[in-house]
């Protein structure tokens, strides 16, 4: 894309798999991935094979983007906490990508004045957020397909996109275009290119640092029971000056003290 940093390479560990890739001058090289745990172990060998396979180093890399998520917070971490280490040492400037913006068309990411963008969540319920000409509109939220809220209505004709847009749609008398997540590591240098190229995401390193894009908060909850009461001594006594406490053998035994 034109005006858009090259090379430049994206990479995403947010769900179960690994997927890069780097589009320079000679083309696009793309690595994708599945795996259920060892992210973490697994990406920088990766990101160094598809390095290796364009014939490019580190140092020549003009750009970096990353998968935000949300998606498995563990996952979300490794990407975004590489990317930001690679960006401050190599002096890159660096995009964050998050889910939703690989959901779209990535062939017109400015199309849709009225796009409501759909991602599966667990329990059979759906992670939304609201588009504008490609720029999110608000955070994301959680909603039932079955029965999206009404107030999720935005003005003009209106598109859902993605996870199961086609039972989302008739609610707003909306376009449906359900589908799925696929072909993440090209998803991601288009959206990547097109931030850059349109002043999205600025070209100087170090202006921003992604953040990972959380679409709730975590299932883990403190403790409900209440916390231990903690017993003070009175007032008038330390605690080594207990009743109970038995005293020293020369306390009970003073005429052992003289021997001595």
């Amino acid at each position: 894309m034109t005006g858009a940093p090259f090379p430049l390479l994206a990479f995403d560990t947010s769900a179960a798999h690994c997927a890069a890739a780097l589009v320079t001058p000679r083309g696009l090289f793309q690595r994708y991935e599945q795996m259920q745990k060892g992210q973490a172990e697994r990406l920088m060998p990766l990101l160094e094979d598809l390095l290796d396979e364009a014939a490019i180093s580190w140092p020549q890399l003009a750009a970096l983007a990353v998968g935000i998520g949300p998606g498995n917070f563990t996952g979300v971490r490794i990407a975004v906490a590489a990317a930001r280490g690679l960006a401050l040492g190599l002096r890159l400037p660096l995009a964050g990508i998050s889910t939703f913006e690989l959901m779209r068309d990535p062939a017109s990411p400015e199309a849709h004045s009225a796009e409501l963008v759909s991602l599966a969540a667990p329990r059979g319920e759906a992670f939304v957020q609201p588009f504008r000409f490609g720029d999110a509109q608000a955070a994301p939220m959680l909603i039932d397909p079955a029965n999206p809220p009404a107030w999720l209505a935005m003005p003009g004709r209106m598109r859902i996109t993605g996870h199961r847009a086609d039972e989302i749609a008739p609610r707003f008398a909306a376009e449906a275009a359900p589908g799925e997540l696929a072909d993440i590591p090209a998803r991601l240098i288009r959206v990547a290119s097109w931030k850059f190229a349109t002043g999205r995401q600025s070209l100087t390193a170090g202006v921003n640092r992604p953040a990972p894009l959380y679409a709730k908060p975590p299932d883990a909850a403190p403790p409900s029971d209440p916390p231990p009461v903690i017993l003070d001594a009175p007032p008038d006594q330390s605690p080594d000056q207990s009743p109970d406490r038995t005293p020293p053998s020369d306390e009970r035994h003073p005429d052992k003290r003289n021997e001595a």
